[in-house]
């Protein structure tokens, strides 16, 4: 990450953040949440304190800009140059905060050898660990905020730490900009590779997009986790379908697939839930979900009530093909297989037949391996 790099993200991320936040111009002098590039004397007196030399990325944004502020969620200032230094000189309370805890030997570890950079934050810390250098040279960064009730959280580097930041504004605030726009296009070319059977590929995609908050990219997300047997994809699916304060809204709710595709599962693992030791995704939903999704809800526990429910397994031609294999065979497997060449999306928003795990006798056919088969085919 060179000094132009810097430059032109910081400068979009300066901009975005004010289209989130215009209330705060005022405060940013000519629309520049940071401070004039610290000089290179500057820069050889910390590395002078701190006995090295600074990590790459980190050095080239103190090029940049000596510091910065307001943008970083729950962190409100970084350190300028000539305010850096070693955390147990600067905050020893904080840099013995987890030596008599066995459990967080290491964290401790980090604490006591750590670089403070951040300034102000909320009820927490930034520092980068020069004794945990990559290839590169870069010093992993640490955050830590007493009221996350987690360790301290590792980044591979000063840059990703930033990235990650960034990520996270952008998945709290949702400002309507370029970033965002690029990040759609993004998932609209993953849903069509993925339907044309590419796999890891959009699946890397949508995982980004999903950290940005675009919430489509989570709703696609669920169906090829889901596929791929992947924990629990329902935890997922909460973000999009709940009713979050302040949340803006990216994606519009589809309810036919709801209500075709996503509650099936979602009820298939409720009944399957220990509901003694956690709470399932539905009963989540139940009780935080926006008012189409509480009514999709009800409406399709009417429906499985009723005598002679039956899941529909998609359009007319699959849903007739599956319904004519039996399960019990030692063919299932092949037969399902080959049915699903009758497949084809509901939707827009529609990318894998999920509503095949919700069936009790088709769920076990569709092993991991499997899944991924199945997602490897060219679909729809």
């Amino acid at each position: 990450m060179d000094h132009q790099m810097w430059e032109q993200f910081l400068r979009r991320w300066s901009e975005e953040w004010l289209a989130a936040n215009p209330d705060m111009r005022e405060q940013v002098a000519d629309g520049w949440p940071g401070l004039p590039p610290a000089s290179a004397e500057q820069i050889a007196a910390l590395e002078r304190r701190l006995g090295r030399a600074l990590p790459p990325s980190y050095r080239s944004f103190l090029q940049v800009t000596n510091g910065w502020r307001h943008t970083i969620p729950f962190v409100d200032e970084l350190r300028g140059a000539d305010d850096v230094g070693r955390l147990r000189d600067l905050d020893p309370f904080m840099a013995e905060l987890y030596d008599d805890i066995d459990v967080f030997t290491e964290e401790a570890a980090v604490l006591r050898r750590s670089v403070l950079i951040s300034l102000e934050a909320d009820a927490g810390i930034i520092v980068l660990d020069p004794e945990d250098v990559n290839a590169r040279g870069e010093w992993a960064v640490h955050e830590l905020f007493s009221w996350s009730g987690e360790a301290t959280e590792r980044h591979e580097s000063f840059y990703e730490w930033m990235y990650d930041s960034f990520a996270s504004f952008h998945h709290l605030d949702r400002p309507r900009c370029e970033t965002q726009r690029e990040w759609d296009l993004k998932i609209e070319e993953a849903r069509l590779a993925s339907l044309s059977g590419q796999v890891d590929g959009p699946l890397e995609v949508l995982e980004q997009a999903e950290r940005f908050g675009r919430e489509r990219a989570t709703v696609l997300l669920f169906q090829l986790r889901t596929m791929l047997g992947d924990g629990d994809p329902g935890r997922l699916i909460d973000h999009p379908l709940a009713d979050t304060v302040n949340k803006v809204q990216t994606w519009e709710l589809d309810e036919s697939l709801l209500a075709a595709e996503i509650l099936p599962v979602l009820f298939a693992r409720h009944a399957r839930t220990d509901h003694h030791l956690t709470e399932s995704a539905l009963a989540g939903l139940q009780k935080r979900g926006v008012e189409a999704v509480k009514r999709l809800i009800a409406d399709h526990r009417s429906r499985m009530s009723a005598p002679g429910f039956q899941i529909s397994y998609g359009n007319a031609e699959f849903d007739a093909a599956v319904r004519a294999i039996d399960f019990t065979e030692p063919d299932a497997w092949t037969r399902l297989r080959d049915a699903l060449a009758l497949w084809r999306p509901a939707s827009n928003d529609h990318v894998a037949p999920v509503c095949l795990m919700a069936d009790p006798r088709i769920a076990p056919l569709i092993t991991p391996d499997r899944g991924r088969e199945i997602l490897s085919m060219p679909r729809g």
